[in-house]
């Protein structure tokens, strides 16, 4: 898959996760700037600690205007629509299914491109794809999901491992991106859905 397939895949991600960003900021009924910054934070943070790590400097989320753009108009969208979308079950939760596989799918296809180690992008790709939610909820004073017994982090993890194996074609580089992206959505979907967690320790009584 070419560059351009995984700018607009990277794009995509933004705004998804910059809407997600949007609803948790209005929910917590925070003022436009409030809203603006969490959005932000949101959409771009998990790649510019990405970037940080790769020495990608100055990180792309806080120089190229395309993304300042996309979350502008999540922000706009989150405003105008929020009573719709609020109706939705645990909307930020729906929109992060959405974004997880994007974020990983990109972070492990830049960091590998940049430094072709199978840890180093495995690593990378699930830090694009959870940074951004961990500094949101750190932000509104909540537990991240990552640390609670969600699947989430195993999701993006799933994701980055497909890609990869798009990386090392072992698999179609054409479609290695969609199919992490679609199996990454679909087992956070399916966990929330259903109930689905991992093991927790439980705490002697």
């Amino acid at each position: 898959m070419g560059f351009e397939a995984f700018w607009y895949i990277d794009l995509l991600g933004t705004f998804v996760f910059a809407l997600s960003g949007a609803l948790a900021a209005i929910d917590r009924r925070l003022d436009l700037f409030g809203v603006v910054v969490i959005a932000f934070v949101t959409a771009c943070g998990g790649g510019v600690i990405r970037d940080l790590c790769l020495g990608a400097l100055p990180p792309a989320g806080l120089t190229n205007l395309a993304y300042l753009a996309v979350v502008g108009l999540a922000v706009a969208l989150a405003g105008c629509l929020q009573t719709q979308l609020l109706r939705l079950a645990q909307p930020t939760l729906f929109f992060d299914a959405i974004g997880l596989g994007f974020f990983a799918a990109f972070g492990v296809h830049k960091a590998y491109t940049l430094v072709p180690d199978i840890e180093l992008a495995m690593l990378l790709g699930v830090v694009s794809a959870v940074g951004g939610g961990i500094l949101r909820d750190v932000l509104l004073g909540r537990v991240p999901v990552i640390l609670s017994k969600d699947i989430y982090a195993s999701a993006a993890l799933l994701c980055a491992l497909v890609q990869l194996c798009g990386e090392l074609t072992w698999l179609d580089p054409q479609l290695s991106a969609w199919l992490g992206i679609g199996l990454c959505t679909a087992l956070r979907m399916l966990s929330l859905r259903y109930g689905w967690n991992l093991p927790a320790i439980r705490k002697v009584q």
